[in-house]
């Protein structure tokens, strides 16, 4: 300390030129792609296109004024992204719950295993679009039909790397546990559940993108209540209002991205320190 105040360290420029480069590891790959698709849509639509065809893939100046620009328009895509959310969320703390709780229950006996893992297999394999209307004549058309999609969807992914990672630990720790005279679920919860946490944050975040999906095929199918994302996609297919089309699909994507980069960031947080497949990408 200096006698005339505390000393003052100013930044490392190192360390300042190493966050720089790291970040732009990261931001200039995907930005570059971007340019590259925009250049390509362009092209589509003025060199490829007639003229009296360009309405099937409007240029995206089009899209951003009639799109975004519009105040109606981007309330009622803003709307739709609102509940649609909303049920996406909802859907995935359920398959979360239900899909985390079959796997801990199917780790702890290979009789339960054998009983309850068929139908989790079913989840996946059922046609949803073929049950999407029994689910409304069973349960209406209303929230709680699209949150049963949305769980269907997402919950294999869940069950599937849970289970994965409850069955994974090393059986030199079941047997320390054993030595100490653990019961079943201290066994569980002390050993199984901390060892499988990157494979659970793996399935939580395959399972948040397809929650998504789940909320927009509901949506779109059941086309009844205050309209979500699907609604609005099939309302603007069937006026040809492609501008308003494709600024609700870039929504739709965008959503998907934001929840998928979201629990991956948790997923980073929560093991990322000592599971080297879920550290930083800047780190890489």
């Amino acid at each position: 300390m200096s006698v005339n105040g505390p000393v003052i360290h100013s930044p490392d420029p190192e360390q300042s030129a190493g966050r720089t480069v790291s970040f732009l590891k990261v931001a200039v790959p995907p930005t570059l792609v971007f340019l590259l698709i925009i250049l390509i849509w362009y092209g589509m639509t003025f060199l490829v296109l007639e003229p009296d065809r360009r309405f099937l893939l409007p240029p995206p100046h089009d899209i951003v004024q009639e799109g975004i620009l519009d105040v109606e328009i981007l309330a009622e895509i803003g709307g739709g992204l609102y509940r649609t959310t909303s049920v996406s969320l909802l859907g995935l703390a359920i398959a979360f719950a239900l899909g985390f709780s079959m796997a801990l229950v199917m780790s702890q006996a290979k009789w339960i295993e054998r009983s309850l893992y068929p139908w989790a297999v079913v989840c996946q394999t059922v046609p949803i679009l073929a049950l999407v209307p029994l689910l409304g004549f069973w349960f209406g058309f209303g929230l709680m039909s699209r949150v049963i999609v949305c769980v269907i969807i997402a919950l294999f992914p869940i069950v599937i790397n849970s289970l994965t990672g409850l069955q994974s630990v090393e059986p030199k720790l079941h047997d320390l546990l054993t030595l100490h005279k653990a019961n079943r679920w201290t066994r569980a919860f002390r050993l199984q559940v901390p060892a499988a946490r990157p494979l659970i944050f793996t399935g939580l975040r395959t399972s948040a993108g397809l929650s998504v999906i789940g909320a927009i095929v509901g949506d779109f199918f059941f086309g009844r209540g205050k309209p979500g994302l699907g609604i609005l996609l099939d309302r603007y297919s069937r006026r040809l209002q492609s501008e308003e089309l494709l600024a609700a699909v870039i929504a739709a994507c965008l959503l998907g991205v934001v929840v998928f980069w979201i629990f991956g960031l948790i997923g980073r947080r929560a093991v990322g320190h000592w599971d080297p497949s879920w550290a930083d990408e800047r780190q890489r």
